[in-house]
């Protein structure tokens, strides 16, 4: 874990050698010379952490070694903070001095302290120098490995062998039952899938799942050879291949042979015309010219052969193409399950009587298990030695991670899993603790925090931070290290999640300080020594009380300070001396303008948070926040915004949500070069913003909440002459509930607002909600439109659409909620005229596949055209439509033979609640519908 704060603490002091600030640190003496051994010391200590980080998992020693190094490391980021902060304060004074005295000529007093607290930090640093070479003696002693770090590395002692074999009679669930089932129906099949993942955490039984499936008579029957094969990692395709030419023992391999094209023909052979399942236990590597190799050799079995796969990682089932379907995920066991298992082990051979003794607190210990098999059958062989109550309820009043002896036994899945991650990432992974068990994690607000605390490391560009944020939690995702995932709206990133409790159990583990007792001692009396740990373990203090913090220097080196949302207590004392903050969150807070001067004096903020804080006037001093990045002012009562924001360069979210007496922006907001997501919804600035953003080019989300899917980079074409935003996902909602007073009242006004809205011609995706004209804009059917979706939702006022067949690209096609339409002409196809004739072939909706009417209650008549204008006109309708849903339309009697003559296409026509149709189309001898069906028997009819 401390390979993340070296990596940025070595990079910081390499920036100041290099950078500007080197002038200022010639002042004083030997600085530069310090730095210099500083950044040695520091690149020594950095290539041996990848061994001591995994020996430090076991090694209490080790471990204690690394906190040490830890404790360091950020003493000197602070020291760092300390320098920065006194250069940015020393500039904010001569630059208040020299508008107070009109001169340029800096202050004599600014000066000399400028050169004590040089003085003053340098010793810091020197003293931090010789703490580190300390360190550095000791790490000697240890002889670690002297190594990069790499992903790719798990040490060989740690691994588990598997076999297939299994004490059936043990196993009891009824999640694994009804997986067995399946699985073993699904390997009797006669298709040609031949690859079966078992995807899951470490510990949840996929193991037990595959050896149950393996020996299955019904599976023997099916299978000429059964192979069984623990997968080593990393990878060793030569291995691998032996393992199976030696388990179906036709083939000889010379020993030692490390020739991988002799073993893959030994495997050909071994398997040639045999049909075979292949357990592959435990499988990691993500890499397809490892496995493709196997794949290509394997396909000379007989067909229906099968290959079943367990692994951590659904990126392995990903890249060996196996489809969905086959892919199976063990769901934990019940408490009930988890206490039948461990009662089954811990009392074993004792007399019913003396079970009943230990029910009670048995299942109160069962419940810790939380679903893990492996947590139940350790916890059970843990409880076999202890023979009274009182060692029981010991145990049920431990956290798992207490119990010295049960911990190493416990979690050797977890720490292969561990092991594999990369240094920054085993960092993130571990800060996961500071959350309660069983409690949502916010995952925006976890990348800021992992950002804050910088275990992101360094990265460059708008949006490098959250790919490199994204592509961590999606790792860790994939490894089953987290779970309970909440997606966006169009399931395309992950929301919210949550960590298993054993999870949580590790990561406490990992954390875990056995230097309370020096914390204590450290900590003033006023402070709770439990809250100083936290604070200095984790760099972050999340805060709960309904009583303010005492901000004294115990607890000054916190890079982040959550409050508890709506706890509706005032601003701490002693809130300036966190100079080392990078993320605050105060909302719910009480907070007036002077507290938020305050704040604006913590340079290094980088998120803050200030939602429902009361707040009626933004002083100018939030200019003085220079490296923030993501601002949050919703739900306040000041009327605008100071001009000094926009130099805030580096912002890239503002959120001004349900801001009422907001009335403008500034104009100089176009500042905001790197501003990504501008959140506006529910404010009276909304409809006169569109020229204050006009040159804002980096924005993904103009309008609504940043995490409901739709901010992605994109274009936006802005009305009156603005510029172009970058916007791929345009959502307009017009809410009366919040901003009703600022909508126009006329349809000819909507219709100029609807106008003015035109995007640009690259949009993706475009939703429209509740717009009360009475036509659509021309926009919307313009030939050099790439849109690809449409959703238009609640147009109680429209009753003819515009001639949308022309849209090149469109894809699908969603119009709900238009209960005012009673003619759908042949202007939605884009034909202007039924009597003109041309040489030249026209498309009409090209690209459409899917077509869905939602809610058109007084729809009587979908216009046709006949089979001779077809013809004349050269045109094909929507000749890749697959799927036509009709819902919610009582009054529309019959579809238009031009669509239904294209059902060669259509896979799908989806009728509910359309009672006409419904009798029309009903699948009846005599039908229309017969006579459609005919044409293409795999058309489906789904009517209510």
């Amino acid at each position: 874990m401390a390979y993340a704060i070296i990596s940025a603490v070595g990079g910081r002091v390499t920036n100041l050698i290099n950078d500007q600030i080197q002038s200022e640190w010639n002042l004083v003496r030997d600085v530069k010379k310090e730095l210099h051994g500083l950044s040695g010391t520091l690149s020594s200590i950095k290539n041996v952490l990848d061994d001591a980080e995994k020996r430090g998992v076991n090694d209490q020693s080790v471990k204690n070694w690394l906190k040490k190094l830890i404790d360091t490391a950020y003493e000197m980021d602070d020291i760092l903070d300390e320098w920065n902060y006194t250069l940015i304060k020393h500039k904010m004074d001569a630059s208040a001095h020299q508008m107070v005295q009109c001169s340029f000529i800096p202050s004599p007093c600014l000066c000399f302290k400028k050169v004590c607290d040089r003085r003053d930090t340098a010793k810091k640093m020197q003293n931090v120098k010789a703490a580190l070479d300390h360190i550095l003696k000791e790490m000697n002693d240890f002889k670690f490995v002297i190594a990069l770090p790499t992903t790719d590395h798990i040490s060989k002692s740690s691994k588990i062998q598997s076999t297939s074999s299994i004490a059936i009679e043990q196993i009891n669930g009824v999640d694994i039952d009804r997986n067995k089932n399946d699985l073993v129906s699904n390997l009797r099949l006669n298709d040609d899938s031949q690859i079966l993942c078992i995807v899951g955490m470490g510990g949840i039984g996929k193991t037990t799942l595959a050896q149950l499936v393996y020996n299955d008579t019904q599976v023997k029957d099916c299978f000429e050879l059964q192979i069984w094969i623990c997968v080593s990692d990393p990878f060793d395709v030569a291995g691998v291949a032996r393992g199976i030419v030696e388990s179906v023992g036709i083939e000889t391999i010379t020993p030692n042979t490390n020739q991988l094209e002799l073993v893959l023909q030994k495997l050909k052979a071994s398997i040639l015309g045999k049909k075979f399942l292949l357990v592959l236990d435990d499988v990691w590597t993500e890499d397809n010219n490892k496995w493709e190799p196997l794949k290509i050799n394997l396909k000379h079995g007989a067909p229906r052969s099968k290959i079943l796969v367990t692994t951590r990682n659904e990126r392995v089932a990903m890249m060996m193409g196996t489809l969905d379907k086959d892919i199976y995920r063990p769901k934990p066991l019940s408490d009930e399950e988890c206490w039948s298992l461990l009662r089954r082990i811990s009392l074993l051979g004792r007399s019913e009587e003396k079970c009943g003794d230990f029910e009670e607190v048995g299942k109160k210990i069962a419940s810790k298990c939380k679903g893990l098999p492996l947590a139940a059958n350790v916890l059970g062989s843990f409880l076999q030695f202890k023979y009274n109550l009182e060692e029981w309820e010991n145990v049920e009043n431990s956290e798992i991670w207490q119990l010295e002896n049960a911990k190493v036994e416990l979690f050797p899945h977890f720490i292969l899993s561990y092991n594999e991650l990369s240094p920054s990432l085993k960092h993130c992974f571990s800060y996961c603790a500071i959350y309660p068990k069983d409690s949502h994690i916010n995952v925006e607000s976890l990348m800021e925090e992992w950002l804050a605390l910088g275990y992101l490391g360094s990265v460059s560009g708008n949006s490098g931070v959250e790919l490199k944020g994204r592509e961590y939690l999606n790792i860790l995702a994939m490894r089953s290290l987290l779970q309970d995932f909440e997606k966006t709206k169009y399931g395309e990133q992950i929301v919210r999640c949550k960590m298993h409790d054993i999870a949580h159990d590790f990561t406490m583990f990992l954390r875990k300080n056995d230097d309370r007792e020096k914390v204590r001692r450290r900590s003033c009396q006023g402070c709770d020594h439990l809250l100083v740990s936290q604070a200095q373990e984790y760099r972050s203090l999340f805060w709960d009380r309904r009583s303010p913090p005492n901000l004294c220097n115990c607890l000054i080196s916190v890079r982040v300070l959550k409050f508890k949302r709506d706890l509706c207590i005032p601003l701490p004392q002693g809130m300036q001396k966190l100079i080392h903050l990078r993320w605050l969150g105060l909302s719910g807070t009480y907070l007036n303008e002077e507290d938020l001067k305050i704040i604006c004096k913590l340079y290094f903020l980088q998120t803050l948070l200030l939602s429902f804080c009361s707040l009626i006037k933004i002083p100018s001093e939030i200019g003085d926040l220079i490296h923030l990045r993501n601002l949050d002012l919703s739900d306040n009562e000041f009327i605008e915004l100071p001009v000094s924001m926009c130099s805030l360069v580096e912002l890239q979210i503002l959120d001004i949500q349900r801001c009422k007496q907001l009335c403008k922006l500034p104009k100089e907001i176009n500042m905001l070069r790197n501003l990504q997501y501008l959140l506006i919804q529910g404010t009276p600035a909304k409809l006169g913003i569109l020229e204050a953003v006009g040159k804002l080019t980096g924005l993904r989300t103009l309008g609504g909440n940043r995490r409901d899917g739709l901010g992605r980079v994109s274009t936006f074409h802005v009305g009156n002459g603005g510029d172009i935003i970058h916007v791929q996902s345009l959502e307009i909602l017009f809410i009366p509930s919040l901003a009703y007073d600022t909508l126009p009242s006329s349809p000819e006004l909507w219709m100029d607002v609807i106008k003015d809205l035109e995007p640009y011609q690259k949009l993706d995706n475009l939703v429209i909600e509740r717009y009360k004209g009475c036509a659509l804009p021309h926009w919307m059917s313009s030939s050099l439109n790439l849109i690809k979706h449409i959703h238009l939702l609640d147009f109680h006022h429209v009753s003819s659409l515009t001639h949308m067949g022309k849209l090149p690209l469109l894809e699908d096609l969603y119009l709900e909620g238009m209960p005012n339409m009673e003619f759908l002409g042949r202007e939605f196809l884009g034909l202007e005229s039924s009597t003109s004739s041309s040489s030249n072939h026209v498309a009409v909706f090209p690209k459409l596949k899917k077509l869905k009417f939602f809610r058109w209650y007084s729809w009587l008549e979908w216009e046709d055209i006949t089979v001779e204008e077809e013809k004349c006109m050269h045109v094909s309708i929507m000749p890749c439509l697959t799927q036509l849903i009709i819902k919610l339309c009582s009054s529309l009697e019959k579809l238009p033979h031009c669509l239904l003559r294209k059902s060669s296409s259509l896979q799908i026509i989806d009728i509910t609640h359309s009672t006409k149709l419904e009798k029309c189309y009903g699948d009846k001898e005599g039908s229309p519908w017969r006579s459609i069906s005919q044409h293409n028997p795999q058309l489906v009819l789904r009517p209510s």
